[in-house]
C-alpha cells in the first residue's frame, strides 16, 4: 500500500536508522517540490537517494573499487555517501559538482518500501520548518505537518541523530558531516 501512495505521486514521513524522513519516489517530479514546500527548504539544497542495497548504487553513481570497498565495510548504515552522478540521476538531485548523495540504511522498513516501489526514494531528513532537529518519531512528524502527508509510517523511535555524511569523490575520503555513522569506521 505504501508504495502504491509513493509510485503516485504521494509524500511520506518514514522512520530510518539515524531520524525519520520526508520521501517521494525518484520520478516524482512535482512530488519533489512538495517535499521542499513542506520543509520550507531552499531548492538548490539537494535531496539523496535511498537505495535498497550496493549493487542499486551503480546505476546512479559512479563506483569506483575504492569507493566499493568503503561502502561494503559501512553499508547498510547510517552514512549518506557523496560520489559523481550517472546520467541516471535525475538533473533536480544534483549538484553544481554533478554529485549525489546515497543512503542505504539499517533499516528493514527502508528497504521493503525502496523494494516494493521499485526505485530509489528522495529523501530528506524530516526537519520541521524553524528547527533544526529532525522528528525522531511519527508524532513528532504528523505534529508538524498536519497536512501534507499522504502516508506516515510509524515504526517507532529513531535514534535521533542525522547520518554522518561522506564524500568519496576522487578516490579521497572526506567527513563532510559527522552524524550517527562512526568516522572511525569510515576511515579504517
Amino acid at each position: 500500500m505504501a508504495a502504491d501512495v509513493l509510485s503516485h505521486g504521494g509524500v511520506a514521513l518514514y522512520p530510518t536508522d539515524t531520524v525519520y524522513a520526508l520521501g517521494c519516489s525518484l520520478d516524482a517530479r512535482k512530488t519533489v517540490d512538495r517535499v521542499y514546500r513542506l520543509k520550507q527548504m531552499d531548492s538548490r539544497q539537494p535531496l539523496a537517494m535511498i537505495c535498497a542495497d550496493l549493487s542499486d548504487i551503480a546505476r546512479y553513481a559512479v563506483v569506483t573499487n575504492f569507493a566499493y570497498r568503503v561502502m561494503r565495510r559501512i553499508l547498510p548504515g547510517p552514512y549518506t555517501v557523496v560520489l559523481e552522478a550517472t546520467r541516471e540521476v535525475p538533473r533536480l538531485l544534483l549538484s553544481k559538482q554533478r554529485t549525489v548523495g546515497i543512503r542505504v540504511p539499517a533499516s528493514p522498513i527502508c528497504e521493503a518500501l525502496v523494494r516494493a516501489l521499485g526505485r530509489p526514494l528522495l529523501t530528506s531528513s524530516a526537519v520541521p520548518p524553524g528547527l533544526e532537529r529532525a522528528c525522531i518519531d511519527a508524532a513528532d512528524g504528523k505534529a508538524s505537518w498536519p497536512h501534507g502527508l499522504d502516508l506516515t509510517i510509524d515504526g517507532g523511535p529513531t535514534p535521533g541523530e542525522n547520518s554522518t555524511v561522506v564524500s568519496l569523490i576522487h578516490d579521497e575520503i572526506t567527513v563532510l558531516r559527522e552524524g550517527l555513522g562512526a568516522v572511525d569506521g569510515v576511515l579504517k
